[in-house]
């Protein structure tokens, strides 16, 4: 049975206000402007930022870009959206700006490129800040399986590897771990872009500078694993597609379209 404080803590984890922000940059990397782009008759920002609201899990939904445009299309459509007054290393970065004065207990950033973002698995997701423990998570992820034996080789899919805790142990845009033996059968987890943090290790994560894993693999969560910070994945189902390139758009229309 768990202790008084331990129990008290997790009342209070039950009683938190948490939010949802979607950071926006227009111009990415591998697909500019693929927030904007159509998905049926919505682009693909929209499709996120409703999604994310219809779960009913969150006391507010908001959009953290550093776009007119993507300002324009969420304010125009009756959404919570805030332009970031700095130029950011990260979604993170972004967020930390957004959610500065805003009071709230657990922040969840949904990356905007994830349309087909589910209840379910946002639920769960939150639901690890509630488990009465005297180790209490301060930061969470989403992971699904990777069957694709081409999407496990495919650098834009970003790999995690985790211990019997769940505990992510390492991210990397290669293939890990390395089927050395080829013996034995692998379970390769795809990292979803989604987090949770408590409001403080999110703006503790802003002082901190990018760190070297980080910087090689382009991959901001190391930031937390170089710095001692423990970060708990939870293995979703299929979550539909993270529109990083022009071929993941058509991938995500014709999945649209099938549902």
């Amino acid at each position: 049975m768990a202790s008084p404080a331990v129990q008290c803590r997790y009342i209070k984890k039950n009683k938190m206000k948490k939010i949802a922000v979607i950071p926006a940059r227009y111009a990415a990397t591998r697909f500019p402007g693929k927030l904007m782009q159509l998905l049926g008759d919505k682009t693909v920002i929209r499709h996120t930022y409703e999604n994310t609201g219809a779960t009913g899990l969150f006391d507010e939904v908001w959009v953290a870009t550093d776009s007119e445009i993507i300002f324009k299309e969420i304010k125009e459509h009756g959404g919570n959206v805030v332009m970031s007054r700095r130029i950011h290393e990260s979604g993170s970065d972004r967020i930390a700006e957004a959610i500065e004065n805003i009071d709230a207990d657990i922040i969840v950033n949904v990356q905007g490129d994830e349309p087909f973002v589910q209840k379910k698995a946002l639920e769960k997701l939150l639901d690890v800040f509630k488990e009465p423990t005297s180790m209490p998570v301060q930061v969470a992820s989403l992971m699904q399986v990777i069957h694709e034996e081409e999407n496990i080789q495919d650098p834009n899919y970003v790999k995690v590897a985790i211990d019997n805790r769940s505990n992510a142990l390492f991210f990397s845009r290669s293939m890990i771990p390395y089927p050395r033996s080829g013996e034995m059968r692998i379970d390769y987890y795809e990292h979803i872009g989604v987090y949770a943090f408590t409001k403080e290790i999110l703006l503790q994560f802003t002082q901190w500078a990018q760190t070297p894993l980080e910087m090689a693999e382009k991959i901001e969560c190391l930031r937390y694993l170089e710095n001692g910070i423990t970060m708990r994945m939870v293995l979703v189902d299929y979550m539909g597609i993270e529109i990083d390139t022009p071929e993941d758009l058509v991938k995500a229309e014709k999945y649209f379209l099938g549902k």
